[in-house]
């Protein structure tokens, strides 16, 4: 079977042919092993020889024998770690890739201009715009959300673009409003994107939406008074720096959101959860039965499993094995 096979460290069918055999068979002659396995001559000559280079046959006394595979594998499993990891590293910076095939494209005719600002109406089409902004994103990430509450349809479609740019070492800041705060959920959404690194401002009085990815494309809304109109993205040099001193005056007077929290009394992984909470939280993740975690907490069923989903919809979590991986995450437990 293919998972029994050593392809995914990057040896060929000879070449692990050839160390197998020496593990059956220590201290043949390699010399005619292309007979016993039944290859053509050149080729197992070359996989011994780089078997050899790799370390995984040894020649000593003049006897060649295979090296112990637990060394072999963990050798080899580094090495393509280190290949896979250079690979990831190449393929998070495209552009100057994006750049030498944007240089290949034919010169706009004379009078013609390149479209540098794009309206964006539908909400798919907007998120879809985010998610390739967010994937190509490279050094930065600005964003001003005027919202009081995220919905949990909110968290689950900005997770993941936050945490895979926060994970490539992007960085990413934020202001919100104040009253964003007041929303279990989304106090807990964003402490959770500051533990993972991001900077997030808090600003009493906050009207303005926008975002700016590597300082190169801004959204902004068509109609600031109703968002659902659409948005227009924009690479023009002048709009795009217009927005970033927008959101640099905006953050100069913002308070950071880890600070005021700290302020607050509360630490990073205190979102105001009550003590009864608290219990049925430990109780959900130790307690197979909710009968049992019920009479454990002294409350009712009802109110157990009331508290349960409570906690869920507050870590925004899809189930309660996810709530349980969270809550650990956070400290909570």
């Amino acid at each position: 079977m293919a998972e029994h096979t050593m392809l995914v460290l990057g040896l060929t069918s000879i070449e692990e042919d050839v160390y197998r055999h020496l593990l059956r068979n220590p201290g043949i002659d390699v010399e005619d092993i292309h007979v016993l396995l039944r290859h053509e001559a050149e080729p197992t000559r070359r996989s011994v020889q780089r078997l050899r280079e790799l370390q995984i046959i040894q020649k000593v006394d003049g006897v060649t024998r295979a090296c112990e595979p637990e060394l072999v594998v963990a050798r080899l499993a580094e090495q393509r770690l280190e290949e896979l990891y250079d690979d990831i590293r190449s393929l998070t910076h495209l552009r100057p890739l994006l750049d030498s095939l944007g240089r290949e494209l034919p010169e706009p005719d004379v009078g013609e201009e390149r479209r540098t600002v794009e309206r964006i109406t539908g909400l798919e089409a907007i998120r879809a715009r985010l998610d390739e902004l967010a994937f190509f994103a490279r050094d930065e990430v600005l964003a001003a959300e005027p919202y009081d509450a995220l919905t949990p349809e909110n968290i689950e479609n900005s997770r993941p673009l936050d945490m895979r740019c926060l994970r490539r070492g992007v960085s990413c800041r934020s202001l919100i409003r104040r009253t964003a705060l007041e929303d279990g959920p989304t106090l807990a959404y964003l402490l959770e994107l500051t533990a993972a690194g991001a900077r997030i401002g808090v600003l009493d009085d906050l009207d303005e939406l926008m975002l700016v990815y590597d300082r190169r494309t801004a959204l902004v809304p068509l109609d600031p008074a109703n968002t659902a109109k659409g948005a227009l993205c924009s690479q023009e040099e002048g709009i795009v720096t217009t927005v970033v001193n927008n959101f640099e005056r905006l953050w100069a007077g913002a308070e950071d959101l880890t600070t005021l929290v700290e302020r607050r009394g509360e630490s990073m992984h205190d979102t105001g959860i009550t003590d009864v909470q608290a219990t049925v939280l430990r109780l959900m993740c130790t307690v197979g039965k909710d009968e049992t975690g019920a009479r454990e907490a002294g409350i009712a069923l009802r109110t157990y499993r009331r508290h349960i989903s409570d906690l869920m919809q507050l870590l925004g979590a899809e189930n309660r094995a996810h709530a349980a991986l969270l809550a650990r995450e956070r400290g909570w437990i």
